[in-house]
């Protein structure tokens, strides 16, 4: 049975307050960013946590490797204070970011597109009408 594990990561990234998720299923990382804005309180984003977690839209995923191991409580602590202190984020949350932001940019284009060629459609459309009217002296 494979093993579904999350991560909250909140930072301070000029000028706002960004929270990234990062969700690791079945071997493959998914990220999705949040901008916070003011610094959040720690009862702020459990609560946004709780309330908006199954609206976040997450990247596709990217593929990873999973370290299964025990593990030692100080050393957990450790790591948690490393994490702290380290204020950028990692080169697979980075590409899987990237990968997201270029497919939300693909569906936005598209979408304009459409509109755009709705819009001339409608146009022409109109035109012609007129021309019929003209046609028919009203």
């Amino acid at each position: 049975m494979d093993k579904v594990s999350g991560k909250l990561t909140v930072f301070f990234e000029a000028p706002f307050w960004v929270g990234v998720f990062e969700r690791v299923s079945d071997r493959k990382l998914s990220v999705c960013k949040v901008t916070f804005g003011a610094e959040p309180k720690d009862y702020e984003v459990y609560d946004f946590v709780l309330k908006n977690y199954y609206q976040l839209r997450f990247s596709s995923p990217v593929v990873t490797d999973v370290k299964e191991t025990g593990r030692n409580p100080k050393r957990v602590q450790r790591e948690v204070r490393k994490q702290i202190q380290n204020t950028g984020i990692g080169t697979k949350l980075q590409q899987a970011l990237r990968l997201q932001q270029e497919q939300l940019r693909t569906e936005r284009k598209a979408v304009s597109r459409e509109q755009r060629g709705a819009e001339k459609q409608r146009q022409f459309e109109l035109k012609q009408q007129k021309r019929k009217e003209k046609q028919r002296g009203r």
